[in-house]
């Protein structure tokens, strides 16, 4: 019982962590572009690789800081990465299942 309390906090961090603006607007592209549930985890990959290059470059962009790319080596990064895609799979299946429901034709 506490192995599933432990996995449902692990995937409630997830949804928090892309429960931003960032994380929807990515989330909600690709569940627009999703052509079926089958393909969800291709989907979830890549979501989680633009949120970590959007995270990377876009500090650089609005010109708050120099050029900082994550540290790969170290165990809290990939961490964050299993973080993202529990989030994004949540939350791209909800949409793709709310997309599905309101257009169904």
């Amino acid at each position: 019982m506490e192995l599933l309390q432990d996995l449902l906090n692990f995937f409630r961090t997830g949804f928090n962590e892309v429960n931003a603006v960032q994380g929807l607007i990515i989330a909600l592209v690709a569940a627009v572009l999703l052509p079926n549930l089958a393909r969800i985890p291709m989907f979830v990959v890549a979501a989680t690789l633009v949120h970590l290059v959007v995270d990377t470059l876009l500090p650089v962009l609005t010109g708050r800081s120099p050029l900082v790319l994550p540290q790969v080596l170290e165990l809290p990064f990939w961490r964050y990465v299993a973080v993202l895609l529990a989030g994004y799979l949540v939350v791209i299946l909800i949409l793709a299942l709310l997309k599905r429901v309101l257009l169904r034709r």
